[in-house]
C-alpha cells in the first residue's frame, strides 16, 4: 500500500494570512523533498490566491462555487486529479475564510470513507489579529453578533490556534491575546506566528508532523446563525484589464485599486473583510491588500515590473450590499485607469452574498 498523503487543512477568517503561511509551509515542505499540492476554496471563480500561489509555482487545484463543505466531492475530486500527474506527498487546504464546521463537514468524512488514503494533521486555525483582539475582549470587531459567532466557532473547532502578525504586534498584545485565548478556548494548543517574516513556523511545520486527535463529539453549530453571519457580506470577484501605450506600472496600479476601495469604503462606513488586488504583466505579479478599516494597504508581493497591457484580478469581501459594492469596483477600475492614462475593461464582475451553507456530510458525534 502506498505510504498516505498528509492532509492539512487551516482555517481562519477573512485576511488572517491563510495564503502567506500556506507558501511558507509548502516551501519548508519541499525542503523536506516532499512533493506539496495545494486545494484553493473560494465561493466564486477568479480567486487572486490560486494565481499568486501558481505564479510562484506550486501546484494547485482550486474549489470554486462553493465552500469545501458543500462540495465534498469537489475537494477530493481536486486531490484525485492531482494524482492523476503525481501523488503528492503533502496536500495544503485552504477553506474558504467565512466557513467553520470543517471538522464535522470534511475532516472526520474523509476519514471514514477515504479509509487509509490520507493521515490527518491536527486542525489549525490562524486568528487575525485585531479583529481577534476585539472581539475576544468583547469590545466589537466590526461585524455583527452573527459574523461574530463564525469566528469564534472557528475557534471552537481548532486544535491548533495560531495568532499570526505577531510582527505587526506589541509583547503586550502579543500576551493579552494569548491570554484571551487560554480564557476562552482552555486545551488548545498556541503558538504564536509571523507568516510574512517566518518567526515560530519551524515549531508550526513540527506540529503538522503529529497526528490529528481523536474526536469524541462534534461541536453544535446553529446553521441559521451561521448562514446569517455570512450573508452580511458583499463578496466580489472581478477581472478587469488597463491597456495603454505607455508602461504601466503592476505595483502601483495593484495599489491605487485597493487605496482607492479603501477610501471609498470608508466613506460608507463598510467594513472590509478582506480586499486583494492581483496585477499581472507577462510573467510578472504585484499583491496588494488590505485585511480590515484599521490597516493600511500592504503591498504583500512586489513585482517593480511596468507592462502595457496589466491584468487586475479584484477580490473584495465587505460588508456592503453587493450591488453597491459592484459599482465601488467598477469606479475603482475606471479611476485608476484615468491615473495612468489607460483603457479599462471590466471583463468579469460577480458579486453576491453567499448562499445558505449546506454540507454534502455532516458527521455528529
Amino acid at each position: 500500500m502506498s505510504t498516505p498523503i498528509r492532509f492539512i487543512m487551516i482555517g481562519g477568517f477573512l485576511g488572517a494570512g491563510k495564503t502567506t503561511l500556506i507558501q511558507q509551509l509548502a516551501r519548508r515542505f519541499q525542503a523536506d523533498g516532499k512533493h506539496v499540492c495545494i486545494v484553493t476554496n473560494d465561493q466564486a471563480a477568479g480567486l487572486v490566491d490560486t494565481e499568486l500561489l501558481k505564479s510562484q509555482g506550486f501546484e494547485v487545484n482550486e474549489v470554486a462555487g462553493s465552500c469545501f463543505c458543500c462540495n465534498f466531492d469537489g475537494l477530493t475530486d481536486a486531490m484525485d486529479e492531482f494524482e492523476s500527474r503525481r501523488r503528492p506527498d503533502v496536500i495544503l487546504a485552504e477553506p474558504v475564510g467565512s466557513c467553520t464546521d470543517l471538522i464535522a463537514t470534511i475532516a472526520i468524512p474523509m476519514m471514514e470513507q477515504l479509509g487509509e488514503k490520507f493521515v490527518h494533521s491536527p486542525y489549525a486555525v490562524i486568528l487575525k489579529p485585531k479583529h481577534g483582539l476585539k472581539i475576544l475582549s468583547g469590545t466589537g470587531g466590526g461585524f455583527s453578533e452573527k459574523a461574530e459567532y463564525i469566528f469564534r466557532k472557528q475557534l471552537e473547532e481548532s486544535e491548533i490556534i495560531l495568532l499570526n502578525r505577531i510582527d505587526e504586534l506589541s509583547a503586550g498584545e502579543v500576551e493579552e491575546l494569548k491570554r484571551l485565548v487560554d480564557q476562552q478556548y482552555p486545551g488548545r494548543q498556541v503558538i504564536c506566528i509571523s507568516a510574512k517574516t517566518g518567526e515560530n513556523l519551524d515549531s508550526l511545520h513540527h506540529a503538522f508532523q503529529q497526528l490529528a486527535s481523536p474526536r469524541d463529539a462534534t461541536m453544535e453549530v446553529d446553521y441559521d446563525v451561521y448562514a446569517d453571519g455570512e450573508a452580511e457580506l458583499g463578496w466580489l470577484n472581478a477581472t478587469a484589464t488597463l491597456e495603454s501605450t505607455a508602461s504601466i506600472p503592476l505595483d502601483r496600479v495593484a495599489i491605487e485599486l485597493v487605496e482607492h476601495l479603501r477610501r471609498s469604503l470608508s466613506q460608507v462606513g463598510a467594513e472590509p473583510g478582506h480586499l486583494k488586488v492581483l496585477c499581472s504583466g507577462g510573467d510578472s505579479v504585484s499583491v496588494a491588500n488590505l485585511i480590515d478599516s484599521d490597516s493600511s494597504t500592504v503591498l504583500s508581493v512586489s513585482s517593480e515590473a511596468s507592462a502595457a497591457k496589466v491584468t487586475a484580478i479584484i477580490n473584495a469581501r465587505v460588508r456592503l450590499a453587493p450591488e453597491q459594492l459592484s459599482t465601488l469596483v467598477n469606479e475603482a477600475v475606471a479611476a485608476t485607469a484615468k491615473l495612468f492614462d489607460a483603457s479599462a475593461d471590466v471583463q468579469q464582475l460577480e458579486s453576491f452574498r453567499p448562499g445558505r451553507p449546506t454540507p454534502t456530510h455532516r458527521v455528529k458525534l
